[in-house]
């Protein structure tokens, strides 16, 4: 019975074989680039593969600082290094130490040819492509069921937009007759009233990547009347339906970023506009205020109420002046009358009377002379204080008294 070995074991096992075995030290294999990865160590990591199977390399960073071509998916090499097993994972792989370009795969320039077709047909110029809305109400997302972008995409939107709503179209991403279900997944996305569409899947080789490569699929994308966001494979990862969409994300995490606004972003904004029509508001209230107040002084200066009040202060004032000359002229005529009493009193015969002097009247006329009387007239004496009437006996003219 053969003994137990633990996995560790059983690792450092063929491990050391196979560094032991010189025929696999130096050694050269030829075949196509695939999967190919730079870390930021600068570390390469790829596969080699022909037709029927593949084997992963590593070329470090020491070793592919030195290559002077550039080193991309497609191409033709001669690698040269030494077969070893990855411990840790368990990993068979070529540590390669040099690589010679043989030209470019079969792949490749299939995938060149139809890009250059495309190119002429103007799939991929500027002019054609379509802005993506800023607020979509809905988003069609293309993709596998299984896959974990979907579910990336899916929690992305759900976080960043939670009012816009997700259909998921899910089709084959990799392998046969996955070029026709993209393209009815494609055409039926366009026709289910989206505002987006994503088109995602994850990283994988160039032959995992062809579907999204072929002409038809391309050709979809470019004739879609809905903006078209693709996010296919790893940042490094570019195909021909990349060129083809209105917007290419590195990763369908960023896709779902790129189609949707952040919900935490419009609040803030919304506040920010709020705090700004709030300002701009009360501003011009307090204009409108300040108007209204203007015009209300202006029409209680020009109103009726206004004109009655001030018009009776002016015939109050009149009132006075008037009031004021009345007694003025009434002073003064009262002091002329008083002196023309006086005055008068100067002359009334009673002033005189009082002196001692009589008034002689007949029948009411006044006697200035005895020429004036005959005997026997009765005649009226007044005094100052009383009077008589008196018969005239005797009349004795001037000439007759003796008088000088």
């Amino acid at each position: 019975m053969s003994s137990i070995l633990t996995v560790s074991q059983l690792n450092k096992y063929v491990s050391f074989k196979l560094r032991s075995d010189v025929k696999l030290k130096g050694i050269c294999v030829k075949g196509e680039v695939s999967n190919f990865t730079l870390n930021r160590s600068g570390h390469a990591y790829f596969s080699v593969k022909d037709d029927q199977s593949c084997v992963k390399a590593v070329m470090f960073a020491n070793n592919f600082s030195k290559l002077k071509k550039d080193f991309t998916n497609g191409m033709s090499v001669l690698v040269t290094g030494n077969v070893e097993l990855y411990e840790p994972g368990g990993t068979f792989q070529i540590v390669v130490t040099d690589v010679t370009p043989l030209g470019s795969g079969l792949l490749y320039m299939q995938i060149e040819a139809v890009k250059e077709k495309l190119s002429k047909k103007g799939v991929f110029d500027a002019s054609a492509k379509k802005n993506i809305p800023l607020f979509p109400r809905k988003i069609a997302v293309i993709s596998s069921s299984t896959g974990a972008a979907l579910q990336d995409i899916i929690n992305i939107i759900g976080r960043r937009f939670p009012i816009c709503q997700i259909c998921v179209f899910h089709t084959r991403v990799q392998g046969e007759n996955a070029s026709v279900d993209l393209c009815d997944s494609i055409s039926a996305a366009d026709e289910c009233g989206a505002d987006t569409i994503i088109i995602a899947r994850g990283g994988g080789s160039v032959e995992d990547l062809m579907p999204f490569n072929s002409e038809s699929v391309a050709m979809a994308v470019y004739s879609c009347k809905t903006p078209v966001i693709s996010a296919v494979g790893h940042e490094t990862d570019t195909t021909l339906v990349d060129y083809a969409a209105d917007l290419r994300a590195p990763t369908p995490s960023a896709a779902a970023e790129l189609a949707t606004p952040d919900k935490s972003d419009l609040l803030a904004a919304v506040d920010k506009f709020s705090d700004m029509i709030t300002k701009a508001l009360t501003s011009r209230i307090e204009r409108a205020e300040n108007e209204i107040m203007r015009y209300d002084s202006r029409m209680q200066l020009s109103s009726p109420q206004m004109k009655l009040e001030k018009d009776a202060e002016r015939i109050d004032s009149l009132s006075q002046r008037f009031t004021s000359s009345i007694q003025k002229r009434l002073t003064a005529l009262e002091s002329s009358l008083e002196k023309n009493v006086i005055l008068l009193e100067g002359l009334s015969p009673l002033k005189t009377i009082s002196r001692g002097y009589t008034i002689v009247s007949n029948n009411d006329i006044i006697i200035r002379s005895a020429d004036e009387l005959k005997e026997n007239d009765r005649i009226n004496i007044r005094f100052s204080n009383s009077s008589a009437d008196v018969k005239i006996s005797d009349i004795v003219r001037k000439e007759e008294r003796n008088e000088f």
